[in-house]
Formats: structure tokens, sequence, C-alpha cells
């Protein structure tokens, strides 16, 4: 096993997947993009990337059923503070784990990712890797072990912006579209659904 496949193993995934959806108005956890749902697309893309543990961060109410395949069920009971309770929910169900060297944070509403580009963030080693993508950075992205104490001091819904704002970025093509509104997800579905 090379290097990069030792790192990319050791790296856990934590889907954001606690939101309330209300542009949608309906759970686009639960949104079916081709033959899966927007939370199995992404499962499954972490998987391929070899990211272990997959943890899906989810509000109380919202039923998954069945839990995707490889997918470790989180609740967030303070899923209305917004991201940053969900990102807090992910790292302290990591916290038991003493094997993982970071963690990739991504979201299951942006369909663009794929595990080629969770591999190629994975890969940042000691340091913070972010996503690129209409001119500015953003999730997906890889965090080491080092800065969880920074995540977990974070609040409200602006997430890890300032963590990420002076890292490196790899482009992720189609990475500004994520799946808000109806019109986000008829733009996903022409691009992503053949």
């Amino acid at each position: 096993m090379s290097k990069a496949q030792t790192k990319i193993g050791s790296t856990a995934a934590i889907i954001l997947a606690a939101g309330a959806s209300l542009r949608l108005g309906t759970p686009k956890q639960l949104v079916r993009l081709g033959d899966e749902n927007l939370i199995e697309r992404t499962v499954r893309v972490a998987i391929e990337a070899e990211l272990h543990p997959v943890l899906g961060i989810v509000p109380p109410d919202l039923l998954i059923d069945p839990l995707p395949a490889g997918m470790t069920r989180v609740v967030n009971h303070h899923a209305a503070e917004g991201m940053a309770s969900s990102i807090r929910a992910g790292l302290r169900a990591l916290t038991p784990i003493v094997t993982i060297s970071g963690a990739i944070i991504l979201a299951c509403d942006q369909p663009a990712v794929t595990a080629g580009h969770l591999r190629k963030i994975a890969n940042g080693g000691g340091d913070v890797v972010a996503s690129a993508y209409s001119g500015r950075k953003g999730i997906p992205a890889y965090f080491p072990k080092t800065v969880f104490e920074a995540l977990l001091a974070l609040r409200g819904d602006l997430g890890a912006r300032d963590l990420i704002q002076n890292a490196c970025a790899v482009a992720l093509p189609d990475g500004d579209l994520d799946i808000d509104t109806i019109e986000d997800l008829d733009r996903a579905r022409k691009l992503y659904v053949m």
C-alpha cells in the first residue's frame, strides 16, 4: 500500500446533511439524482475515495431508511444553529478514533464532487486543503487533526471559512452548484444524470 493510500485510509468523511432545506421545500438529502438520493451519492463518493469512517450528520427528524451502506448516522440535535453545530457533532463522533489523521468535511448537496477530487484534497498532509470554485475557496475541504480544536470552537452558520481562507485549494469544476432550489436540482439533473 502506498503512502497516499495509507493517508486516504486514515482520513474520515464528515458529510453535512442536517440543513432544513427551506428553499427547496423538501429534504434535499433525500432528493433523487438519477438512481441515488443526494446522501447516498455523497456516501458512495466518499467510500470510493477510501475515506473511513463516513459520518452522515443529520437532523433528528430526518428518516433515512435504509441508511446508505457504509455510513454512520450522527444526529445533530442542534442543527438549527447552523453548519458549525454539524461540524462539531461530526468531530465529537470521531473523538474515540485515534487512528485518523484528519477529516474531509463535505456537503451532501454538491453533485460535482468526485472520488478523485476527494483523494486530491486528502493528500494535504498536515495542511488544510480546500476546494476552489467561483473565485473562492470552500468545501469539500481537508482538515488535519491538528486543527480539530479550532473546528470545535466554531459557532453559527459560517462553517470553517476562516480556516480555509488562506489554505491551498484544488479546483473543483462546477463546485459552485449546490442544490438549494428546484432550479439548482434541474441544473444538476441536466449535468449529472445520463
